[in-house]
């Protein structure tokens, strides 16, 4: 990433959180960011980056420390996990690292780039070959405070049925896809760091990261409205499939981390959405005794 270019984006993500400053200034100084921003960047560079960087900063950075402190410390990472030695990626505190451990990680990080490049060709061949216009609004005119927050909430609410909806339908019945996802991400003993974006990459694509760009492309969010969708996307996976069991809202976000840990030990017969209400109205959810079970 260009100096010069990240400057901008890491401004515009920080700006609104800074607490010494008056709210006018701070408005002013994101507009000013964000006006720099659009008038230096190709619409399609501003995408891409500020994808990578949310990315970077709201998932990879922290599940990769996460995934680090679980096998160079087991011992103490031990302690936090909801299932105890079970949710360590080695399976006990006293296991070593495995090639399977670090395979998991590879393939997560690859199937996060992967997810960029493809967003990033499909946006591409959209505004240069077809001359359409791009998935995400990236305007100089910054959406109003209320207008960000519905688009963000319908972003999220579209996202909640589309996951639902794919990975009941898709990737849990009789196909070549299912197949890939079930030897894949349904290997796997329970969730910890990384394993959010551990799956065969075509499965990957179609369960994991068109769930979250279609809601973006069909509503074409504007690009702020993106990245704190995106944001909120990523911490949300950090921390759900961490295998932790201290959470920042627990009742939230440590459910969703059940939900996650019981879909897999149930061998994927429930719990097919994000945020378990599609569950729940559908009679899909599964009982927390899975988690409970293989806890013991």
């Amino acid at each position: 990433m260009h100096p010069l270019f990240a400057l901008p984006i890491f401004s515009l993500l920080i700006a609104p959180v800074w607490g010494f400053c008056g709210t006018s200034v701070n408005l002013i100084f994101f507009y000013m960011t964000w006006a720099t921003l659009v008038l230096s960047h190709s619409a399609l560079r501003v995408e891409l980056v500020g994808t990578a960087t949310v990315r970077l900063l709201c998932y990879a950075l922290p599940s990769l420390l996460f995934f680090l402190f679980d096998i160079l410390t087991p011992s103490a990472a031990v302690l936090l996990k909801t299932q105890g030695e079970y949710g360590l990626p080695a399976g006990n505190k006293r296991g070593k690292i495995r090639r399977k451990d670090l395979k998991v990680a590879v393939w997560a990080l690859f199937n996060l780039v992967l997810g960029v490049a493809v967003q990033g060709a499909i946006e591409h061949t959209l505004t240069s070959r077809f001359r359409k216009v791009s998935l995400v609004r990236v305007t100089l005119k910054l959406p109003l405070p209320w207008s960000l927050v519905l688009e963000i909430f319908w972003g999220l609410i579209l996202r909640e049925i589309l996951s639902y909806i794919i990975h009941r339908w898709i990737l849990h019945t009789k196909n070549p896809l299912a197949r890939l996802h079930a030897a894949w991400y349904h290997a796997l003993r329970a969730p910890y760091p990384l394993t959010a974006h551990y799956d065969h990459p075509l499965a990957y694509l179609i369960g994991r990261w068109l769930p979250t760009i279609l809601p973006v492309a069909l509503w074409r969010l504007h690009m702020v409205s993106y990245l704190v969708y995106l944001a909120i996307v990523s911490l949300e996976e950090t921390f759900a499939y961490s295998g932790y069991s201290p959470m920042p809202t627990g009742f939230f976000i440590g459910g969703m981390a059940r939900n996650t840990e019981a879909h897999l030990h149930s061998l994927g017969t429930g719990n097919f959405g994000p945020w378990g209400i599609l569950d729940r109205v559908m009679g899909t959810a599964v009982d927390d005794k899975f988690v409970e079970e293989d806890g013991e």
